[in-house]
Parts: structure tokens; C-alpha cells; sequence
């Protein structure tokens, strides 16, 4: 595992470790809240290790010469003390003053220099907090398999969870029996350039490096959220959608995922989902859709001796279109692949023109940020694409349980 790959995968663990201690601090479990917490503490710990060991490969690797680059090293270590995301803060809000200039400034950590567009690459220290900040909010992106690539375009051999048949029992000195011929997936991805504007006052260029910085780390770690979001909704709404109907549509097309992905699926809605399956009620008057005594912030729909876990975002994250409620069902880690490049770029004009705005008259300056990923189905039998009308009944009185 690279450096960059154990990184991101210490900082999942880290924002996992971060949830479970608030909600273990909600359900009044103050000692496992604590063991939570020394643990986050110590995994935070590793990750600066491992990125300061990432900011020292950078280095060393960036220079031509092997000399140079242990020279470099050594000025870092005789140096102010900063460490490399500090210098990366440091460097973006120069290149901000500067209007982004396209030649690479000596020092400034780039990941790959200028972009093929013309554009800044923003530097790699400065890219890892923007995946923090995008991860700090719930996102569709939780749901599904994010899948950090260095390349453009690449492919991935996979054999569908539903095909895998096991090893087969055999005898010492016995010959091995002939095993049906397995059946695998190729999946390609392609990478491709997303884009988006912020218009800035000019007099944001005479703040801090810190403040500078910061907006645009908040502001490409929000367009990068919701891009995601928009795309794996695209990948589900290219499979064809089924009207669920009612409970018993739910509950049928739940079994009907099979048990390969049973066990490990979730009823994904939004607030109007939220408000129809909350009205859900069983012939003795009880309410089907619960907490879940074990972890009271998360939802759970009891249908007689079954029961779905829910998870329920918002309307603009997930919107109601043309009155079908979404009602995304099955196990969308297994279903979609979100192809994470992990690169941005930005560019700056103070004469652009984007719709009504207009970046001369109004004496401000407009950002141009771009971002690389792809999202596309891993296995399209792991999910169902489902809705329920607006106008549907809510079954209320159901017997169920």
C-alpha cells in the first residue's frame, strides 16, 4: 500500500472512530465514548506521520538530482519549523495574489505543476484537507465504493459477490475437481474534468494566507460533495426504475436483491421518504419505521420478522422529481464505484462574464475550479432503482407484526 492510500485510509478510520464517540456521548456510554476518543486521538497521531513521510517523498522525489533533493531536506530541517501543509497554505495564497500564474513557482508542492488546461494544480497537502472537509459532511459519497486512482483512464477485474461459489472439499492426494468456469467483470473508467465558478471580492486577496486558503478549501470541498452526489445519482438512474408501490413492493423487491446482498442492504430515501414511511403504521396502531434501540440515531423499518435499516438525506441532496419519492434499495458499496483522481485546479479572471455576473463591472474576480473523477455501476444486481408516487396510500393499518 502507497503512502497516499494508507493516508486516506487512516483518515476514514479516524472520521469513523470521531462518529461512533458522538454517538456513543449521545446514548450516555461515557466509557466507551472515551476509549473512542484515545483511539481517534492515536490514529490522528499516525496520520501526521504518515503525512509528513509524504511531504519528505514529494520533495526528494521532485528534484532531478538525488543531492539536490537531500539538500532540499536538509534546508526543510534547518528551516522556520513550518511544517508542509503550512508551506502549501503558504504558496496557494501567493499564486492567489498572483492571479494562479501558469509556470510552476519554485517551492510550491504541486502535485503535477500546471494543468493541461492552463489551470494551477492545487498543491497535494492542500488537496488532503479539502477530502477531509468534503468527508466531514454526510454525503452520498458514504454510501458507495470510492476508489482513490492515480491515472486517467484504467480498468478493474472483479467477480460479482453473487458468483462466487467457494472452494470445493478435497481429500489429501486427491485430485482436484473440475470447478465451474468463473465468471468475471471487466470495468473501465475514465476520468473526466468537472468544473465550477466563485466569484470573490478582491479584498479577499489582501487577507491572510490561512483565510484565503480556507475559503477555497471550503469552497472546492463543497462543489466536489455535491458533484459526487449528482453523478452516483445519474449511475442509479440509469437503471431502470420500478414502482414499489407500497410496503409490500419494499419488502418484495428487498428479497428479491437475494441473500448475496440481503444482509448488507439499506433503504436509501429523502425527507418526503422520510415523511411517508413515517406514517407507516401496523394493524395494532404502531409506527413501522423505529430507531434502532442499539444506535437510536439510525432508522430502521420493521416489516413483520424483517427488518430494513433506513437512511434518509435531504431533499436537495436527493430530490423528488416528477412526484416518485426515491426509494433507493439494496447495497450501493457493492452496486456503484465512485473513481476518486483526487485533483483540482483553478484558474482566475477579474473580466469574465458567467450568466448575470460580471466580474469587471463589479470589481470582483471570478475562480474557475476544476476537479477529475468518474462514476459508473460495479455490479447492477446489488441495487434496485425504486420509487413511490407522491399520491400512493401510506398502507396505513398494515398487518403487519
Amino acid at each position: 500500500m502507497n503512502l497516499k492510500q494508507k493516508l486516506y485510509d487512516l483518515l476514514g478510520q479516524h472520521k469513523g472512530k470521531v462518529q461512533e464517540a458522538q454517538k456513543a456521548v449521545e446514548a450516555g456510554e461515557l466509557d466507551r465514548a472515551e476509549a473512542l476518543t484515545n483511539e481517534a486521538k492515536s490514529l490522528a497521531g499516525e496520520i501526521e506521520k504518515v503525512k509528513a513521510l509524504i511531504a519528505e517523498e514529494e520533495r526528494y522525489s521532485g528534484s532531478e538530482d538525488g543531492e539536490e533533493a537531500k539538500k532540499g531536506i536538509r534546508i526543510q530541517q534547518e528551516g522556520d519549523g513550518q511544517d508542509g501543509y503550512q508551506k502549501a497554505v503558504k504558496a496557494f495564497a501567493q499564486a492567489a495574489r498572483e492571479g494562479f500564474p501558469r509556470q510552476k513557482a519554485a517551492g510550491d508542492m504541486m502535485q503535477e505543476g500546471v494543468d493541461a488546461d492552463g489551470g494551477y494544480t492545487v498543491p497535494s497537502d492542500i488537496v488532503t484537507k479539502i477530502i477531509e472537509l468534503r468527508e466531514a459532511r454526510e454525503s452520498l459519497l458514504d454510501e458507495v465504493q470510492v476508489i482513490p486512482v492515480t491515472t486517467k483512464s484504467g480498468r478493474r477485474t472483479f467477480k460479482k459477490r453473487g458468483q462466487h461459489q467457494g472452494f470445493a472439499t478435497v481429500a489429501e492426494a486427491a485430485k482436484l475437481g473440475k470447478a465451474a468456469t468463473p465468471q468475471f467483470t471487466v470495468l473501465n473508467y475514465e476520468v473526466e474534468k468537472r468544473g465550477g465558478y466563485l466569484p470573490v471580492t478582491n479584498e479577499l486577496l489582501e487577507d491572510s494566507d490561512n483565510n484565503i486558503t480556507a475559503v477555497a478549501q471550503q469552497w472546492l470541498a463543497d462543489e466536489a460533495r455535491v458533484t459526487a452526489n449528482k453523478e452516483i445519482l445519474a449511475v442509479v438512474a440509469a437503471k431502470t426504475a420500478q414502482d414499489l408501490k407500497d410496503l409490500d413492493g419494499i419488502l418484495k423487491a428487498w428479497v428479491g436483491l437475494g441473500s448475496a446482498f440481503r444482509s448488507t442492504s439499506k433503504l436509501i430515501t429523502n425527507d418526503d421518504g422520510l415523511l411517508w414511511l413515517g406514517k407507516l403504521k401496523d394493524a395494532n396502531g404502531r409506527y413501522l419505521l423505529t430507531p434502532n434501540p442499539a444506535e437510536p440515531q439510525q432508522l430502521r423499518l420493521c416489516m413483520g420478522p424483517y427488518v430494513l435499516p433506513v437512511k434518509t438525506y435531504d431533499n436537495d441532496t436527493i430530490p423528488t422529481q416528477d412526484s416518485k419519492i426515491p426509494m433507493i434499495l439494496g447495497d450501493l458499496k457493492s452496486g456503484v464505484a465512485y473513481w476518486d483522481r483526487r485533483q483540482f485546479s483553478v484558474k482566475v479572471s477579474d473580466s469574465a462574464v458567467v450568466g448575470e455576473f460580471n466580474a469587471f463591472e463589479q470589481d470582483m474576480t471570478i475562480w474557475k475550479g476544476t476537479l477529475r473523477d468518474d462514476c459508473t455501476t460495479w455490479d447492477d444486481e446489488a441495487f434496485v432503482n425504486g420509487y413511490i408516487s407522491a399520491a400512493a396510500g401510506t398502507g396505513a393499518d398494515m398487518p403487519m407484526g
